[in-house]
């Protein structure tokens, strides 16, 4: 079983046998969906969607996450955010605004302001920059 493992993580693909790393793989995707979708509410709760879609006690999968993935849940859900928001912005898809509301943020200025506390840049210095500045979402952690 071993060299099994050993084999596909040479080629970039791993063995789920751990429960924990299997519930830590759904939660990614869930918030991951959530962000595609574009449609995430101004007061969304991350904690009720993910307690609820798993029927697991939120402040477990909470510290499960961050142990192992050194990220807390909310962190990871706002990297997420900001990847789409990238996309939107390099594609011109939406405006600012639009973007904003698609993502959940009460405003663009809350939006632009967590941009620039991931990026280092505005949303508009983002776009003048483009793609090269995007992220593969599965590099995001």
């Amino acid at each position: 079983m071993q060299q099994f493992s050993d084999a596909l993580q040479a080629i970039g693909f791993e063995l789920l046998d751990d429960q924990k790393k299997q519930l830590i793989d759904r939660l990614k995707t869930l918030l991951l969906e959530k962000v595609q979708t574009g449609s995430i509410e101004e007061h969304f709760s991350m904690s009720k969607y993910l307690a609820g879609a798993l029927h697991k006690d939120y402040s477990n999968l909470s510290r499960l996450f961050s142990d192992v993935e050194g990220v807390t849940l909310e962190q990871y859900f706002i990297l997420q955010k900001i990847e789409k928001a990238k996309e939107w912005l390099i594609y011109g898809e939406h405006t600012l605004s639009e973007i904003a509301w698609k993502l959940g943020y009460s405003s663009t200025q809350h939006l632009s302001s967590q941009f620039k506390k991931i990026t280092g840049m505005t949303p508009s210095q983002f776009k003048e920059r483009g793609s090269p500045l995007r992220k593969s979402l599965d590099d995001l952690v």
